[in-house]
C-alpha cells in the first residue's frame, strides 16, 4: 500500500545501516552518533539504545535466531549484544582499521568481520574469541558474508577481488578476479 507506519526519531546524527530482526518484530539502526538502537515495529517506539562504541556505526546485523546483534564501527571493533537486554556481551578487538562489514553464520556459532584494514578475522560468537585472520588482500575488505551452511565466507576488496573461504581450514578456496575496480558488496 506505501502507507508509511512510524517515523522513528532519536539519533542525533544520520542513520548508516538498518536491519530487521528474523521474526520482522524489530528493527535497529546504527547512526554516526555512535549508538545503534532497537525499535519495536508493533509498538512503533525505541526499546533499547546500545552504547558502547567510540566512533559512528557503519554495519550491523542481527543472528539468525534474534537473540543476538552486532554492531561494526569505525573504532575498530565490532560488539556483541543481547537484543533482549540491551547489554554488551562482547568487544571484538583486533582489526586495526574501520570495520566495513560484520556478520554471524547461520547457526549463530562463528562471526566474521571485515575492516579497512585489508584484513577479515573469524570469531568464536559464543565467547568473542578469535580465531582466525583471513589476510589475502592488497586493500580494504569493504565487504564479508558466510554461505547458508556457515561452511564458506566470501570477502569482496578495493583491490578489485573477491575470495572465497573454507570456515573450517581458513584456507582461500577461490580468487575471483575479473571486475575493473572495487567489489563494494559480496552475498
Amino acid at each position: 500500500t506505501g502507507k508509511c507506519f512510524y517515523t522513528f526519531r532519536g539519533h542525533s546524527a544520520e542513520i548508516v545501516c538498518l536491519s530487521f530482526n528474523p521474526q520482522s518484530t524489530l528493527l535497529a539502526t546504527g547512526s554516526m552518533d555512535t549508538t545503534a538502537k532497537l525499535w519495536d515495529l508493533e509498538k512503533g517506539e525505541e526499546v533499547a539504545t546500545l552504547n558502547g562504541h567510540s566512533a559512528e556505526i557503519i554495519a550491523l546485523s542481527f543472528n539468525t535466531t534474534g537473540d543476538r546483534i552486532i554492531t561494526g564501527s569505525f573504532d575498530h571493533t565490532v560488539a556483541v549484544w543481547d537484543v533482549g537486554t540491551g547489554r554488551l556481551l562482547h568487544t571484538l578487538i583486533g582489526h586495526r582499521g574501520e570495520i566495513s562489514s560484520a556478520q554471524f553464520n547461520w547457526d549463530c556459532s562463528l562471526i566474521v568481520t571485515g575492516s579497512m584494514d585489508k584484513t577479515c578475522m573469524l570469531w568464536d560468537a559464543v565467547t568473542g574469541t578469535h580465531i582466525a585472520t583471513l589476510a589475502a588482500h592488497s586493500k580494504e575488505v569493504l565487504d564479508v558474508c558466510f554461505d547458508y551452511a556457515g561452511q564458506r565466507i566470501a570477502t569482496a576488496s578495493a583491490d578489485g577481488s573477491a575470495r572465497v573461504y573454507n570456515a573450517g581450514t581458513k584456507q582461500c578456496i577461490a580468487k575471483l578476479e575479473g571486475h575493473e575496480d572495487e567489489i563494494s558488496k559480496v552475498s
